[in-house]
């Protein structure tokens, strides 16, 4: 794993929490869109290096609506870089992590994705990253 890719948030009204966050950063999202297969919509902030995500249900059995249902808003996962989601993927199996997709989907922000299950890293959603080229 690289770095920190970013922190998401799950919220219940995307432009509602757009305002606060554009509030607290001083500037604008950089960039809004839809990931369909999650139900979700998204939105994208800059803090100096770092990246947020504020994620929106889109449907009633999307992850996030389900997540929210049970938890309220608030963080909902930590993204991590990978140059090879694939093969991290199979390093991390072997390790005894849970992984819920075991092959990589498109997500946002142009993005190959996997996650794991948070029962095997302490309560936390984890979210492998790789860039699309």
């Amino acid at each position: 794993m690289n770095k920190i890719e970013h922190i998401g948030i799950a919220v219940k009204d995307l432009k509602e929490s757009n305002l606060i966050f554009e509030k607290l950063f001083g500037q604008p999202a950089y960039k809004e869109e839809e990931v369909e297969s999650e139900g979700v919509k998204t939105s994208f902030f800059m803090n100096g290096p770092n990246k947020i995500e504020l994620l929106e249900a889109t449907r009633e059995d999307s992850p996030i609506a389900k997540f929210i249902e049970k938890k309220g808003e608030g963080i909902h996962h930590i993204a991590f870089d990978v140059t090879d989601i694939v093969a991290e993927i199979e390093r991390l199996k072997a390790e005894g992590f849970v992984v819920l997709n075991e092959q990589p989907k498109k997500g946002a922000d142009n993005k190959w994705v996997a996650f794991l299950h948070p029962k095997t890293t302490n309560g936390v959603l984890v979210e492998l990253c790789q860039e699309i080229n």
